[in-house]
């Protein structure tokens, strides 16, 4: 009940709407984590299918996280601004967990942390050579965005597996349908907060909506991307 506490005075009725699902989404990404550490091992391992089992069981939490922002979306602008100031600087901004997954998926926007474990794409490439396929080594590149880059090698060896690996097939599909799902979720949470806020400035100090847009449409497997033309 304590992690549940009305901050606003006098105390307004939606800021405990704003709360639970804040705390609902920390513990989702908390499962993701958990999962997806799981699921860098079973790549690490050549374990196909029990990978596509954590993967399949990531999607569905992904579109626990995006109806969510449907319940949010049922306070107005008003409701919200009614408790806004009793925030302080506290803001999905600084979700340390979103950050460490960001990390785990081998992105940095700003000053996320550098990932220090193989991100989740190193371990993929470390399962496809596994696998027999000639990859080549995997190169921590970048300061900002993907700490890596897409490589034509790699797609070259995408295309190879989707057309004769149908198991690892599918969990490149299944690893897509995350990349869009995160997008997806990306998308709403802007829009959710531009009809709310506007153009106003985070609580956390971010620059609000305008920060949220330069996280948009940014794939974080770019190479499963990119190979769609070659079909």
């Amino acid at each position: 009940m304590e992690l549940q506490k009305l901050q606003s005075d006098p105390q307004e009725h939606d800021e405990m709407l704003f709360i639970i699902i804040h705390q609902t989404y920390e513990l989702w990404f908390k499962q993701i984590l958990h999962e997806f550490g799981r699921m860098r091992l079973q790549l690490q391992a050549g374990e196909t299918f029990t990978a596509i089992k954590t993967m399949r069981r990531v999607l569905t939490i992904m579109k626990t996280l995006v109806a969510q922002i449907d319940i949010l979306e049922t306070m107005t602008p008003l409701q919200f601004n009614s408790f806004r100031s009793f925030l302080q600087d506290s803001s999905g901004f600084q979700s340390r967990q979103f950050r460490e997954l960001e990390a785990m998926l081998g992105l940095r926007f700003g000053k996320g942390p550098h990932p220090k474990s193989p991100v989740l794409w190193e371990s993929f490439l470390i399962y496809l050579t596994s696998r027999g396929y000639d990859v080549p080594p995997f190169v921590r590149e970048h300061e900002h965005g993907l700490v890596f880059s897409p490589n034509e090698h790699v797609q070259e060896v995408l295309v190879n597996v989707m057309n004769h690996d149908p198991e690892a097939a599918i969990l490149c599909e299944l690893m897509v349908d995350f990349d869009e799902g995160l997008q997806e979720w990306r998308y709403r949470h802007v829009k959710m907060v531009e009809r709310t806020i506007g153009t106003k400035k985070g609580t956390g100090g971010s620059d609000g909506v305008e920060y949220l847009k330069r996280t948009l449409f940014y794939p974080v497997f770019p190479d499963l991307w990119a190979i769609r033309t070659a079909f």
